[in-house]
Order: C-alpha cells, then structure tokens, then sequence
C-alpha cells in the first residue's frame, strides 16, 4: 500500500513537472508498467523515432536504453533530451562494435551498412540507413539488387531480413541475449501447455525459432495483430513488459510468456522517482556530439522517408 500511494505522488509530481517544462515522455513497450501509464506516447523503437522527429515539446524524457535516447537527440539536436536511467544501456552489443565495423567497412567499401536503431550514435554515423525490427524487410528492400549487404548488430533480425527478401547480407554476429537465446524446446513446451494459443515472436528470435511462429513482427506488431485476431489465447515471444499494453489493447484474451528468459534488466533501470528527478533537474541530458549527430541523422531520415 506505501508503494502504491508513493507511486501515485511521484506520477503527480511528474505530470505537473511536465507541464512547467513543456516535456513529452516517450516510453519503450518493454519499461515497466508504472512508466508506461505516465507517458504521453509508448511503442517501438520506429514509432518512438517518429515522434522524437515531429514533437513539439522543448524537452524530451526518454524512458528507454541510451541509443534511443541518442535517437531522439539526433532527430530533434534543439531540443533537451533527457534519459532518467543513463546507466541503462544494450547487450545486443559492446565498445568495439564501432572500431570492428570501420574494419568491416574498410573490407567491403562496396557494400551498404545498414544499421538496426539498437546502435550507438557512433555506428549510425558510419552507416548508409538504419531500421527497426517493424521496417527491416522494406529498407533491405530499398537497396539496389546489385549491391552486397552489411546488416549490424543482431544477427536473427539480419537473417529474417535475408529470408523475407531473397538478399546477400552479411549478419553480424551480435544478438540480443532475450531473444536470440530461446530455444525450439521452450516454444514447443509453451505450445504443449497452451495448445488453442497463437504464437506471436519478434524477429530477433533465432530462425529454428521462428519457424514455429504464427505471427512474427515487431512490438507494435504483435500488439495490432493480438488485437484484431480472433484468437483468444497467445504466446508471446518477446520481452515480457509488452504484456501491460496486449492486455489494455486486449480486453478477455489471455496472454502466456513463452519463457522466462524474456526479460531485460536494462529496460527496467527506469523508475518513476528517476522521473521526476530528470524533469526538477534537467538531467541526466544525452547530446550526441553535432559530427556524429549529422552523419547519424542521415540514415536515420533515409529510414523515415523509405518508410512512410
């Protein structure tokens, strides 16, 4: 009871806080459940990067992990934009993704660098366009036929990139280690306890798993398909806070995690208190160094405008 009355203080506090700083809060459909019922506007990574590029507000707080909180900055360099967990980051990669894809670079000058948006600012910069896991296939499709295909950093996304379109990409060997560490036997044992259940996957699941999916898309994805399914029952294959939103969007359906790995520790650093100290402060900010920034906001707007 003493959370739950802290919590409804704090969400006051940030609402009126927000008001003064004329703040929009963005937050991820993995962040808690707490976050997401505070913010203005929840979704996918693509979706977040489109309202970063058009909001109006003067002051972003990014409920989120530290590229996308770059990702904001990079789209919207005049406004303030405000990470709460800066400490929050991605496992999907480390320090040297950058330095090893100069070297890749260097190898293959011919090809064009596309950049999933879960990638530091840094590797932005070096890349031809960027995606998200609800836009992959058509910017791999965008790319002239004629031209080989660096895919970085997970190499499930890369792969189910290469299956939808026929391409010649080389996939990184990093992966998110939620999804691209689940296994055949933890589907089918979800399946066997729940048999009547469709399985919804994120395309960040390895491809013997995803073979044994009957959706697969990204967060926004899944939640548009549970929710004009006729299916009652789901198995969902991706990080477990998307359930707050299935079930708002999904009134009298039953949702079932498909394993326990599929939680991320980085995505839950974020706390209302966190919050609130970001907007009275005005920190922690992410400002994305302005060369690094110019070169990232390229791919980034190729990726907006091939998929509009």
């Amino acid at each position: 009871m003493a959370n739950l009355l802290e919590d409804i203080h704090l969400a006051a506090e940030i609402e009126q806080l927000k008001q003064e700083r004329e703040a929009v809060i963005l937050a991820h459909v993995y962040q808690p459940p707490e976050i997401q019922e505070i913010a203005d506007f929840t979704g996918d990574s693509f979706a977040l990067s489109r309202q970063a590029a058009a909001t109006k507000a003067k002051v972003i707080v990014f409920c989120g992990v530290h590229f996308m909180a770059e990702t904001a900055n990079i789209l919207a360099p005049d406004k303030i934009t405000l990470l709460p967990a800066m400490e929050a980051g991605c496992l999907m990669f480390d320090d040297q993704l950058e330095r090893q894809l100069r070297e890749k670079i260097a190898q293959q000058p011919e090809a064009v660098v596309i950049s999933y948006v879960n990638t530091p600012a840094g590797v932005k910069a070096l890349s031809d366009i960027c995606c998200t896991s609800s836009n992959a296939v058509q910017v791999v499709k965008s790319v002239p036929a004629d031209r080989n295909i660096i895919f970085v950093p997970d190499r499930n996304l890369a792969s189910y990139a290469a299956e939808k379109t026929g391409r010649n990409i080389y996939c990184w060997p990093g992966a998110c280690p939620a999804h691209g560490n689940l296994t055949v036997a933890e589907i089918l044992e979800a399946k066997c306890k729940h048999p009547e259940a469709l399985v919804l996957m994120h395309p960040e699941c390895p491809a013997e798993v995803r073979t044994l999916a009957d959706y697969i898309g990204s967060t926004s994805g899944i939640i548009e398909y549970a929710a004009q399914s006729v299916a009652a029952e789901f198995i969902v294959v991706t990080e477990c806070g998307v359930l707050y939103q299935l079930e708002h969007c999904c009134p009298g359906k039953k949702f079932y995690m498909a394993s326990a790995k599929l939680f991320c520790s980085n995505m839950k650093k974020t706390t209302l208190r966190k919050v609130r100290d970001a907007l009275q402060t005005l920190e922690p900010k992410v400002v994305v160094p302005e060369e690094t920034r110019y070169k990232a906001e390229i791919g980034l707007r190729k990726m907006l405008e091939i998929c509009e």
